[in-house]
């Protein structure tokens, strides 16, 4: 028992909690899996998908593990023949609902529906449901493209834009089976508060929120290796997932590393996202370029253009002396990397003429 006296039993393990905490926290500090579709650790808890239910001693129904807050003495089973056929259930009935093939389904962002479906089994194939959830066929906003067809209606899209971006630029809007995602009047994104931050395509679990560059590219996101990498863009240090086709040898698009395990906590701005087409850019130096004394630039290698960045700036400083120098370092680069310029700077260059962009 918890010195404290405050613990929970879950599948006969004790585990301590704190207030305020769910069955779901508790028993994910305790590495018990229990499958969702709608909760997200930066979101408040929805209790919409009912993948989370488990059994609670002394409850004659099953309580939803994302919000159903811990007691003291509270005995929780997550592994139970009643609690496995209602997730078969579930996910048979939400697969009536959208796109029951994989493969189909998975054209772009992974279904984190489909990878449920295959681990805890359904409760078998179902006819499906006729869509009639409305899409936004019009929105010409160029990144992010909403399919009605492979919606759940979890609400954490709606969540992520009204609780972390905190600009509801989307919202569920109809009832029952017409349940769907819209903006105010269906207008576009970019006639909406929208940021265009995609947050909403990377917390939905179906694909039915979705990036139309990397759509349009054509190869699913399962077919690309992920290369994690700092976004260049400020100097905050956001980590991003470059998602690399290595056939092409080309970034097909960024995605956030999962919450909770970098400093942007999953989060990106519209740049860190979507702004990665300059990487392939035809105008894009990919080599260093040095001046000839006709003045036209040539191809050269790194080490002889570093020799002659050295050379002309102490060819500056002995003429002219130290302070001649100036250094300006880019909010592009990250923490680290500007500590190194003003390093430079005074350590090697002896002068404390050093400013970054960031700080006018």
């Amino acid at each position: 028992m918890a010195s404290n006296g405050k613990y929970v039993v879950i599948d006969g393990n004790e585990l301590s909690f704190e207030d305020g905490e769910t069955v779901l926290q508790a028993a994910a500090r305790a590495d018990i899996e229990i499958p969702t579709l709608c909760w997200d650790p930066r979101l408040s808890s929805a209790g919409a998908c009912r993948m989370c239910l488990v059994e609670v001693e002394g409850s004659r129904l099953m309580q939803p593990a994302c919000s159903f807050k811990a007691t003291p003495g509270m005995v929780v089973r997550t592994q139970t023949p009643k609690v496995d056929r209602n997730r078969r259930f579930i996910l048979s009935l939400h697969l009536a609902d959208t796109i029951a093939d994989r493969e189909v389904a998975e054209d772009n962002n992974p279904s984190k529906l489909h990878a449920l479906a295959e681990d805890y089994g359904t409760a078998g194939e179902w006819t499906p449901v006729v869509q009639q959830r409305q899409g936004r066929p019009s929105d010409t906003n160029p990144f992010i493209e909403f399919r009605p067809d492979r919606c759940i209606a979890c609400s954490l899209c709606t969540r992520y834009c009204d609780q972390v971006e905190a600009v509801s630029a989307i919202t569920l809007t109809a009832r029952g089976a017409h349940t769907t995602i819209s903006t105010a009047d269906s207008k576009t994104l970019t006639d909406s508060t929208c940021e265009l931050c995609g947050g909403c395509v990377d917390v939905c679990p179906t694909g039915a929120m979705t990036e139309k560059p990397a759509l349009a590219y054509g190869k699913p996101e399962r077919e690309l290796e992920k290369v994690r990498s700092t976004c260049n863009f400020c100097g905050v240090g956001c980590q991003v997932d470059l998602n690399v086709d290595r056939d092409a040898n080309r970034v097909v698009k960024v995605t956030s590393p999962p919450p909770g395990t970098t400093l942007n906590d999953g989060n990106l701005c519209v740049k860190g996202r979507f702004a990665n087409d300059f990487i392939h850019h035809t105008d894009r130096l990919t080599v260093p370029l040095v001046r000839d004394d006709d003045g036209s630039f040539r191809e050269t290698t790194w080490d002889d253009a570093l020799d002659r960045t050295v050379a002309g700036l102490k060819g500056v400083a002995e003429r002219h002396g130290d302070d001649s120098l100036a250094f300006v370092s880019s909010s592009r680069c990250t923490g680290e990397e500007n500590y190194l310029v003003q390093k430079m700077a005074r350590a090697a260059f002896r002068t404390h003429n050093v400013h970054q962009c960031a700080a006018t």
